[in-house]
């Protein structure tokens, strides 16, 4: 399929590097595909970035069908520009769709109209410690009111050049643990990067925030005792030698970067295990001081280290408020491979321009 490019005529000033905030600017273009029953996916284009046109009986707006991605292109020392593990954003992309009942779309497709869009705003990506955040999304678009799949979908690509995702940097962040409201459960769309997942999270994050936290820690939705994400991340928590992260059991997005930790971390011959971890064996691995260190893996933070945890009126401070040494080595080594500083051993780099 042909990609049809328009280029803008009113390019926009570029934000200094120093100034970048993460998905604060936009590039000068962004891709566009439509999808109709009966046509499927056509049309796919570049376009001047601006408003995208909606009539306000589209799906998207009263049902919440849509999804989207998150992943990032860095700037090597030498010019190059890549990405770091785009296949696998473009497979979980589809995952979400079969959830939501969207048309899946041709992965190889989508990246290649993913480099095209980038190469042709290659000026706007960052020298590093600075990245191009990708920001890829599908909405519903049917005009008409109704509880069913939409009959037509719009594909977008977005691009912002973004600085640090914490203003701290790596400094460990405060994470409350949220006993009350639920995110997400088992059979649910936990496992999906839809909207309403983040929708459901902005109660317990403002309560955070209100209490001096940076980020809510998610339990099971039925038991309500077992660890499942760290706000938009997912977690890990290093117990005496082992490495514990919550299973892939449905309600938990399975993360690029987590999916990365774990096989650096078997790469590295360290125990790390996928299985269900309570608020309590936390607790009493904080008491008897086998909780060595905590952090959350992401795409736009990469490794987050946390410093501290609270479960109703018990503070549980891990590592001193340090970041820990696997968490600095895990940082270290992703985004060395990410920038090219050290050989990609495991073919996670995609070349672009």
């Amino acid at each position: 399929m042909d990609i049809q490019v328009t280029l803008t005529t009113t390019p926009k000033q570029k934000p200094a590097q120093d100034k970048l905030k993460f998905g604060h600017n936009f590039t000068d273009h962004m891709f566009l595909m439509n999808y109709e029953a009966g046509k499927g996916w056509h049309n796919p284009r570049i376009v001047p970035y601006g408003p995208i046109p909606m009539d306000p009986s589209s799906s998207c707006f009263h049902y919440a069908q849509e999804i989207f991605e998150g992943m990032k292109a860095y700037r090597t020392a030498d010019g190059k520009i890549q990405f770091f593990r785009p296949e696998e954003n473009f497979k979980r992309l589809n995952s979400s769709c079969e959830r939501l009942v969207i048309p899946k779309l041709d992965e190889a497709l989508l990246l290649e109209g993913l480099k095209k869009l980038v190469e042709i705003d290659k000026d706007w990506v960052p020298d590093a410690p600075a990245s191009l955040y990708i920001r890829p999304f599908v909405i519903a678009n049917q005009e008409v009111l109704g509880v069913h799949p939409s009959v037509n979908y719009l594909y977008c690509v977005i691009l912002s050049p973004s600085g640090a995702y914490y203003a701290s940097g790596l400094a460990p962040v405060k994470i409350y643990v949220e006993t009350r409201y639920v995110r997400a459960s088992k059979g649910g769309m936990g496992a999906c990067k839809t909207g309403g997942n983040y929708a459901a999270s902005l109660i317990a994050q403002e309560e955070a925030e209100r209490q001096g936290y940076s980020q809510v820690l998610w339990l099971d939705g039925v038991e309500r005792k077992y660890v499942e994400e760290v706000g938009a991340m997912n977690v890990f928590f290093k117990i005496g030698d082992e490495i514990v992260t919550p299973e892939l059991d449905g309600s938990i997005l399975p993360g690029i970067t987590r999916k990365s930790v774990i096989q650096l971390l078997k790469s590295w011959n360290m125990n790390v295990t996928e299985r269900k971890l309570s608020v309590e064996e936390l607790e009493t691995a904080a008491k008897n001081g086998t909780l060595k260190e905590a952090f959350g893996t992401g795409t736009a933070a990469v490794i987050s280290p946390i410093g501290e945890l609270k479960v109703g009126d018990t503070v549980t401070v891990i590592n001193n408020n340090e970041i820990g040494e696997l968490s600095q080595k895990l940082y270290n080594t992703l985004t060395d491979i990410q920038w090219s500083r050290i050989p990609d051993p495991f073919g996670w780099i995609t070349p672009c321009c």
